[in-house]
């Protein structure tokens, strides 16, 4: 339970997930990188697997496409059809004030097969989702 002790680590109220509807408020506590690490260490059998700090909370890259974040010391999984099925019935929270909805992974991130194929699921899925661009239309010169 190594989560458990670096999640309760420092001082002040633990904001905790903002959940679907949720209110509440409280002091924010930038995530720990020692669980960041041990996030990353989890997720190894994924594929390439790194993370970057991002004002005190951390994304978390599968083959270099951000597939997780990690806010407050939880886990936070960019949703996905594939991932849903996964999963089952995820639990949807947003990682801080006016984020989209990402799939809240509270323990489950302790089983290293499972985290690792949800990872894996996801960064496949993200990575044939091709946002399409808009053409400009060119102008006409006036002449």
């Amino acid at each position: 339970m190594i989560r458990r002790m670096i999640r309760h680590k420092g001082e002040g109220e633990k904001r905790g997930a903002l959940l679907k509807g949720d209110e509440r408020a409280g002091t924010i506590m930038a995530s720990d990188k020692s669980f960041v690490e041990f996030l990353v260490d989890q997720m190894g059998d994924a594929g390439t697997i790194s993370h970057r700090a991002m004002f005190g909370e951390y994304a978390i890259y599968c083959d270099g496409k951000v597939v997780a974040l990690v806010c407050d010391n939880q886990l936070f999984v960019k949703p996905t059809q594939g991932g849903k099925a996964y999963i089952g019935k995820p639990k949807e929270a947003a990682p801080y004030p006016g984020a989209k909805l990402y799939f809240l992974i509270e323990d489950a991130f302790e089983d290293r097969e499972w985290i690792g194929d949800l990872i894996r699921i996801t960064a496949q899925e993200l990575m044939t989702v091709v946002k399409g661009k808009k053409k400009k239309k060119k102008r006409m010169a006036c002449r």
